[in-house]
């Protein structure tokens, strides 16, 4: 394995960090409250950042969501390049892809998904029928990548009739919504290749979903981090910095850990999804040290800055926020946990495919 990032990846990840570094600031992020930074959207979508994903991979996804988590830029780039972008191009039939890849591509459609598949959501008689609590960016989607309870993948669109989406706040502002359908006649992904094809076509999404929200909280981590680190340096108790304080940095080194842990799993479950190998227990893997590993290290960040992390307005607050949404979100700890085990238990986690 080499997870190298190659010369196209490493340009475009750079670019990624230039623009939200500048745009993703801290007044901007107060004014967009739980809302999108519509002006950020758009910067990225000019940069062709969302359509570049195409050529970049997953791997490539990734090191541009670890940008993202740094600043934890609210804008809906996960959920539009897992869901729409990377979901058509890998799933959709090729009618499909020539009309939706266009708008996913210059970000004059924006995407997200109702996943995991937890019963909410039941075709019959052709339509769809049911709701989902909750929805990433779900307020900005155009379109939506529908999970039913079968685990048939269908596109709908916002504005269809019998589709309503009901705006509710989760723990990262992340422009959520509820998702309710009421006899929706919604797009199949694919070419519906009977309960075996869509089983698969389900699996290869969420794994792809998991990998990438894992990337992006490796992200949040490492900006939690880095603002922990900046503070202990520069703030001083009894004469000197914090962080000559051994605890402190006891504390910091096994966030940072945890972090490197997080990309590790990481870049392995990318680079074998770009390598087409089999990655679904990769992916649980990572999803479960960024669920565990990730908590662990944004309560650190915040611990490490004191009565100043306390404050609902601090800046750190916000990679508290997203770490928490993120440590649940597609499964908790102990749910991919459980999962992996399962996957391992039956063989099918990819060991006698790589024997051979």
């Amino acid at each position: 394995m080499d997870f190298t990032p190659s010369e196209e990846q490493s340009a475009a990840q750079g670019l990624a960090a230039r623009i939200f570094g500048d745009l993703s600031t801290h007044e901007r992020l107060v004014a967009a409250g739980t809302g999108t930074d519509a002006e950020l959207w758009k910067e990225l979508c000019a940069a062709g950042l969302p359509g570049a994903v195409e050529d970049v991979g997953l791997l490539g996804l990734v090191l541009l969501l670890e940008e993202q988590g740094r600043t934890t830029a609210q804008v809906p780039f996960a959920a539009t390049c897992v869901y729409g972008l990377l979901a058509v191009a890998e799933h959709g039939t090729a009618e499909q892809r020539e009309r939706l890849l266009p708008g996913l591509r210059d970000g004059t459609e924006v995407a997200t998904g109702a996943f995991p598949a937890r019963g909410g959501v039941h075709l019959a008689d052709g339509a769809l029928r049911g709701a989902v609590p909750w929805v990433p960016w779900l307020r900005d989607a155009t379109q939506v990548l529908v999970a039913d309870a079968e685990r048939g993948l269908w596109m709908i669109r916002t504005g269809d009739p019998g589709v309503a989406v009901v705006p509710v706040e989760t723990t990262a502002p992340w422009a959520a919504g509820r998702l309710v359908l009421d006899g929706v006649r919604g797009e199949r992904l694919g070419d519906g290749q009977g309960a075996e094809g869509a089983e698969g076509a389900y699996a290869a999404v969420l794994a792809t979903a998991r990998t990438a929200f894992a990337g992006l909280q490796a992200g949040v981590c490492a900006g939690s981090l880095a603002r922990a680190v900046h503070h202990t340096v520069t703030r001083e108790q009894f004469g000197r910095p914090l962080s000559t304080n051994q605890g402190v940095l006891l504390r910091a080194a096994d966030a940072h850990m945890d972090t490197e842990a997080i990309r590790v799993t990481v870049y392995e479950a990318a680079w074998r999804h770009d390598e087409q190998q089999a990655c679904e227990a990769q992916a649980l893997t990572a999803a479960w040290w960024a669920s565990e590993a990730g908590k662990r290290v944004v309560h650190a960040g915040q611990h490490l800055h004191g009565g100043t992390g306390a404050d609902l307005d601090h800046p750190v607050h916000r990679h508290f926020l997203w770490g928490r949404q993120l440590d649940a979100y597609l499964g908790c700890g102990g749910e991919v946990l459980e999962e992996l085990g399962l996957l391992l238990a039956d063989g099918r986690d990819g060991r006698q495919e790589d024997a051979s």
